[in-house]
């Protein structure tokens, strides 16, 4: 048989075998996460196939194999967007008269410490001094987060 002859033609004499009539916007179905969840759970059930489960949703085991796949791995389409602020603490002095000291000459040191920044993450202190790259900082600060 050739593609002329599953043709329709106002003329023949035979009827038509077969005739497809599609309805809908023809575009691919969008499933909301929630769906996927819970048809890639319903998948990992106890005496369920993965074929069975794609065959009642009307989809084919390999996109449900995909949607699995998908599920076991972290999600990297979103990543934790990076902090542009620290929140900070800052201590009110007691209240009352402040006591006086006599005064004392500055040592060099407190002007060597002049701009730095100390931050302490679950008991690691780090200094971050003056001129140094914002980038490293950064790269420091999440190494330390990833081993608390």
């Amino acid at each position: 048989m050739t593609i002329s002859e599953l043709t329709l033609k106002s003329n023949d004499e035979e009827p038509v075998r077969r005739l497809e009539i599609f309805t809908g916007s023809g575009r691919r179905r969008e499933w909301l996460p929630d769906e996927k969840a819970r048809i890639v759970a319903e998948s990992y059930e106890v005496g369920e196939t993965v074929s069975a489960v794609a065959r009642r949703y009307a989809l084919s085991p390999q996109q449900l194999f995909a949607w699995r796949r998908a599920a076991r791995q972290p999600s990297m389409a979103s990543p934790a967007p990076e902090p542009l602020f620290v929140p900070v603490v800052v201590k009110t002095p007691p209240s009352g008269p402040a006591p006086t000291r006599p005064a004392q000459p500055r040592k060099r040191k407190a002007t060597r410490d002049a701009g730095v920044i100390e931050l302490e993450i679950d008991g690691i202190a780090m200094r971050v001094g003056r001129g140094a790259d914002a980038k490293t900082v950064a790269a420091v600060i999440r190494a330390l987060k990833a081993t608390s």
